[in-house]
């Protein structure tokens, strides 16, 4: 089992080329029973010219109608997953809300709900990815959860009303944990391509049922005398399509099952590796195995959600054979091998189970763990812990949220407050730049807004700059939040504030490309990026532009600049650079650069990272600005970087 997040991301990938062939196999199956059907319907006629009764006499290859079915099947089946991925191109919200989840606002005094937006926070943070919003489903008893989005900058991440109240902290983040690992690995884009192309493949059952529903009821209007049999044929057709429907979902569920499954023993693993703690989500899993509801979801639309979820959504039956998920014994053994399946009793027995998986890890240390994940130690280096936070990060986390000042972290946690932090980031030290920011809130910013900054600049002002990059990650769910107007006028405000002093500082342009890049895909209509490049050969002036920022960054010796350069350059095998000087490097030139770069495959990805990383620790030693400046490249091109560690080599 691979823990490397470029690995990971490959595997998605090819697991993505995977769902592309079932889906064309049940494509050809439903279009060669389509063509049966067609044949059997043009193959009836009268036994006589003025018999009632009808005869089948088929003639069993027709090209022109093979050809026809076909490419009728393929606009169907095709234009009907393209219309539900289209519906979910927004994001996971889409997919929560059909799942009756309602937004818990950033700002909640409930303490179950401020309990759980607090691990989510903390997992984001040491994640390095902006800060889930979170939908509660509060009509489901079921302990159960889901991350849904295209990409980190539009995931969501759901959990039940069963789960928030039935776990305790330590099994609640193991939950967390094991949907962050979706999210980090690429098999939530996964797992919402999936919805398309199982609706696609299920449409045509549905225009069955709508072409015998019409017909019946056309017929109970017809005169009870009408001897009419012109309404059989449609019957017929509806009958036959609603069977193939039958067999569209069983081609669904075993697509569904054939991705899922696996990559479910995976996210439980990375639940262990990030926590380090299996008692958690073996506690959490022993728990859905003692309660009366189980995991179960009674929403309608849980069944073409259900590989999303945490653990299985659906009752038994038919939905078992083709499971989304390994049994729940099995996940709790390889977590806990000490483990013994008792009866499954109330939930109050659960909890002896949580305490007998924390006491396996308790008495098997690092082994108990190691069982489930391999060395978590492994990987050690900043670059090689993108998209595999650990416990270490987690608590790294959880102490800066904690120092954070009370009034900074509550104005963050909603929308007004949200805006006037990022502002108050971003304004000035110096007098006449200050003056001139101040003047653009007071006349276009939102009202109020500039006495609010104000409130929070002394406090904001005093915070180290590491807290800088978490506060963006927390404003960012409020942010979220907002209108669409009032986003507007937010990007417009940002920019000026931005200018105003008539440069871009690095921390500037950091705060503004992951603030966009993280709101845009709410706001706006935004292109994932594609795949284009297998390796950095003809991205030479890209490469050129990110290295040699960097390398000007780090000092203003041009000897070391050079030296800076030409140890990243090192680390490009087969690509030809050269230092770029200041005017041709510029904040602007990289954006372009990295929106370039993100087009490149993700194992080429970790090259251009560990050049990154030789040419900041050039001299030796990393600054917080150029840390921040990493984490932004990192975080441009894909790459989620948790925090640096204090004294963690960069690669």
């Amino acid at each position: 089992m691979s823990t490397n997040f470029f690995e990971n991301q490959d595997a998605a990938r090819r697991n993505t080329r995977h769902l592309v062939l079932l889906f064309g196999l049940a494509v050809i199956a439903i279009a060669s029973m389509l063509y049966l059907l067609a044949v059997l319907a043009t193959g009836v006629e009268p036994a006589s010219p003025h018999a009632e009764q009808m005869v089948i006499s088929p003639q069993w290859w027709q090209p022109d109608l093979a050809l026809g079915v076909a490419i009728a099947t393929a606009i169907v089946v095709g234009g009907g997953s393209l219309y539900k991925i289209a519906q979910l191109r927004s994001g996971g919200s889409v997919v929560a809300e059909a799942l009756g989840g309602t937004l818990i606002p950033a700002g909640t005094r409930d303490a179950d709900e401020r309990r759980l937006l607090n691990v989510v926070e903390e997992m984001a943070i040491a994640s390095g990815v902006p800060t889930p919003p979170v939908y509660l489903l509060r009509d489901e008893q079921g302990i159960n959860a889901f991350a849904a989005g295209f990409a980190p900058a539009d995931a969501v991440i759901g959990v039940t009303r069963g789960c928030v109240q039935q776990l305790s902290r330590d099994e609640l983040q193991g939950v967390i944990a094991h949907e962050f690992s979706h999210i980090l690995s690429g098999d939530m884009g996964l797992n919402i391509r999936l919805m398309g192309v199982i609706h696609g493949i299920l449409i045509i059952g549905m225009i069955g049922y709508f072409l015998l529903r019409s017909s019946l009821f056309a017929g109970s209007h017809r005169h009870s005398g009408s001897r009419d049999k012109n309404g059989l044929p449609i019957v017929a057709v509806g009958l036959g399509l609603m069977v193939i429907g039958f067999l569209g979902t069983f081609f669904g569920n075993l697509i569904k099952a054939s991705v899922s499954r696996q990559r479910e023993f995976f996210a439980d693993a990375s639940a262990v590796q990030f926590t380090r703690n299996p008692g958690g989500i073996a506690g959490a899993l022993k728990r859905i195995g003692g309660y009366e509801s189980g995991s179960i979801l009674a929403n309608p639309n849980a069944p073409e959600a259900s590989h999303l979820f945490f653990s299985q959504g659906l009752r038994g039956g038919f939905q078992l054979l083709f499971a989304t998920h390994p049994p729940l014994e099995e996940r709790i053994r390889r977590i806990d091998p000490s483990w013994q399946p008792g009866t499954r009793r109330e939930r109050s027995d659960a909890i002896l189970g949580t305490a007998i998986g924390a006491a396996g890890f308790a008495a098997g240390g690092p082994a108990a763990a190691g069982s489930a994940t391999g060395d978590v130690a492994a990987g050690s280096s900043a670059i090689g812990q993108i998209g595999q936070p650990t416990a270490e990060h987690i608590a790294y986390a959880a102490a800066l949220v904690e120092r954070l000042p009370s009034a900074v972290a509550n104005a963050a946690r909603e929308p007004y407050g949200a805006r006037a932090v990022i502002y108050a980031l971003l304004i000035n030290r110096e007098g006449e730049p200050r003056e001139r920011q101040l003047e653009q809130l007071a006349r276009f910013g939102e009202v109020g807004i500039e006495t609010e900054t104000m409130r929070l600049l002394p406090e904001i002002e005093q915070l180290e700059a590491r807290y800088r990059l978490p506060l963006i990650d927390i404003a960012l769910p409020s942010l979220c939040a907002l209108s669409p107007a009032q986003y507007q006028a937010f990007k417009t405000n940002l920019r000026a504030l931005v200018v105003a002093d008539e440069k871009i500082e690095l921390f500037e342009w950091v705060l503004q490309r992951m603030v966009f890049s993280h709101l845009r895909p709410h706001f706006e209509r935004v292109k994932p990026p594609r795949i284009r490049h297998t390796s950095l050969r003809k991205l030479s002036e890209p490469c050129a532009v990110v290295l040699s920022i960097l390398a000007h960054a780090g000092s203003p010796d041009a000897n070391w600049v050079q030296h800076a350069f030409e140890l990243g350059a090192s680390q490009l095998s087969g690509v030809g650079i050269s230092l770029l000087p200041r005017e041709r490097a510029g904040l602007r030139e990289l954006d372009r650069a990295l929106d370039e770069l993100a087009q490149v495959d993700p194992r080429v990805r970790e090259q251009l990272l560990k050049a990154c990383a030789a040419c900041i620790a050039a001299d030796r030693k990393i600054t917080q600005a150029e840390g921040e400046l990493v984490r932004a490249i990192a975080d441009g091109i894909g790459c989620p970087m948790p925090p640096l560690l204090p004294g963690q080599p960069l690669y």
